[in-house]
């Protein structure tokens, strides 16, 4: 399915129609991916753990790793070498993420996959009049090629990255400057994520939040103040419903 058309950006708008294009942007969901749209921690760890071997350090299991996972790449090295009882000059720090980036890009979906419900609940949104939007801290490039090997990359209008602005999560602008890309109303939108990241994020610009349970956190999300919680994608459209106001 091919992605929606993108909105012009405000310059490209005359500022007598500015208002009223504004008014009838689309109500738009937007999405964390890793923890959030797909459980993507065995190739993230595998990756990790490629890493902390060539360095002569023990491999993290999975079941104790997968809660290091939230904040991009760089913050996932460091931590794992942390847990290992390594610490990282910059410069190695550097070096790793480079060699981090290498090996997980040839390994994106070995055995990453989608949380049960995501397409029927994308659908019920897309029905619903929503446009979709996918905010992570992964690289775009990565979570590009993750999501069109998952099947849904042409369901969403924008999905920007780490590197697509100059911000990322937790700051708000991350979220904000990614439904100006897709052409959402940002009075009519909604944040859906996993971690602390997401939900600073999503309250620090306005917008309400939608907590997952089952994605990478080391504090459980209802400690962390979203406006809703859900167990299983086929809560999500209910929950999105009574956050995000209809057209006026």
């Amino acid at each position: 399915m091919p992605r929606p058309p993108r909105a012009a950006s405000e310059g490209a708008i005359p500022r007598p129609l500015r208002k009223l294009a504004m008014s009838t942007l689309p109500k738009i969901a937007v999405f964390d991916l890793d923890g959030t749209l797909a459980e993507t921690a065995g190739d993230l760890i595998g990756t990790l753990n490629v890493l902390l071997v060539r360095e002569g350090l023990p491999e993290l299991p999975l079941a104790e790793a997968r809660d290091l996972i939230g904040a991009g790449a760089k913050a996932l090295i460091r931590r794992g070498f942390e847990a290992a009882g390594k610490g990282l000059t910059p410069e190695r720090h550097e070096a790793l993420f480079a060699d981090f980036l290498e090996h997980y890009g040839a390994h994106l979906c070995d055995r990453s996959h989608l949380y049960p419900g995501v397409v029927e609940a994308l659908d019920r949104l897309e029905a619903e009049g929503f446009r979709l939007a996918v905010c992570t801290n992964k690289v775009e490039l990565h979570a590009v090629d993750l999501l069109d090997k998952l099947g849904i990359g042409g369901r969403f209008a924008a999905i920007c990255g780490r590197a697509t602005f100059p911000y990322s999560k937790p700051d708000p602008r991350h979220i904000t400057l990614t439904i100006a890309k897709a052409g959402g109303d940002p009075a009519r939108a909604v944040m859906v994520g996993d971690s602390r990241a997401d939900i600073d994020a999503a309250k620090a610009a306005g917008i309400p939040v939608v907590a997952v349970t089952f994605g990478y956190t080391d504090t459980p999300v209802d400690r962390l103040g979203p406006d809703r919680v859900i167990g299983h994608f086929s809560e999500l459209a209910d929950a999105v419903a009574e956050l995000v106001p209809p057209r006026a």
